[in-house]
This record gives C-alpha cells, sequence and structure tokens, in this order.
C-alpha cells in the first residue's frame, strides 16, 4: 500500500474552500425552501416569480438539486482535500449549466445577474480545484 503525501496548502486555499461551502449550503437551502414552499420563500418573489418557478420542468428541479448537492459535497471534499471533489464539482458545473442554460434561454431576466454570477462561481470553483489537485493540495 502507498502513502501518497500531499503539499500543504496556503492558507488562501481554506479561505476560498470554506466560501465555495458557503455559497453551496445557501444553494441547498434556496433549493430545500423552494422543494418544501415554504413562507419564507414565497415571501422572497412576487406573484410572478413563483408562478415561473412552479412551472419549471422537472429536469431544471433535479438539476438544481444535483448542482447545489453535488457543489456542498465538493466543497466537504476540498476541506478534506480529496481529489474526488474535482469530479462533484465538474458534475455541479453540468447541472448549473443545464439549470442556468434553461433560465437564461427562456429570458428571465429579472434574475440574469444572478444567474450570471452562479455559472462563474460554478466555473471558478471547477478551475480551483482543479488546480488544486495539480498542485498536490489534494489526495
Amino acid at each position: 500500500m502507498t502513502n501518497t503525501l500531499t503539499k500543504k496548502p496556503p492558507i488562501w486555499f481554506w479561505i476560498l474552500s470554506i466560501i465555495a461551502l458557503i455559497w453551496n449550503a445557501m444553494g441547498v437551502n434556496a433549493y430545500l425552501q423552494q422543494a418544501y414552499n415554504t413562507e419564507s420563500y414565497q415571501a422572497m418573489y412576487s406573484a410572478e416569480q413563483l408562478r415561473i418557478a412552479t412551472n419549471m420542468p422537472a429536469w431544471v428541479t433535479a438539476a438544481f438539486a444535483i448542482a447545489v448537492f453535488a457543489g456542498a459535497l465538493a466543497a466537504i471534499g476540498l476541506l478534506l482535500r480529496k481529489s474526488w471533489s474535482v469530479k462533484l464539482w465538474l458534475l455541479s458545473l453540468i447541472a448549473v449549466i443545464l439549470q442556468m442554460g434553461y433560465t437564461l434561454i427562456n429570458g428571465y431576466e429579472s434574475s440574469m445577474v444572478m444567474t450570471i454570477m452562479i455559472i462563474v462561481f460554478a466555473l471558478v470553483f471547477v478551475w480551483f480545484a482543479r488546480m488544486s489537485e495539480s498542485k498536490g493540495w489534494l489526495s
């Protein structure tokens, strides 16, 4: 059995990993609020926005769940310094692109800035995980 030694990551690795976990935990919270249609969820959106969310195809809702849960697990994987987190980040990115692609194609402009920001964050997290793996910070 071979023991794989990894290099010690810099402090900013930990900071970015914690930010990734917080970001994805917020996504999990948003998904659960939407899935359970909580009062706080309903209070955050207009009647039109709630109608749009209610009428989303099931595959978009599934992509939302995969994106946020895979991202949260990937962030935990980063904090544990595990290389499997890279695969979960890729899965999360694919799900984000599917979900946000639907939003962009259908022109839901009230959420355009957030939609683009979510895609950018997903791309950054994939890049960060791959870079961390290449630097030997993940095992």
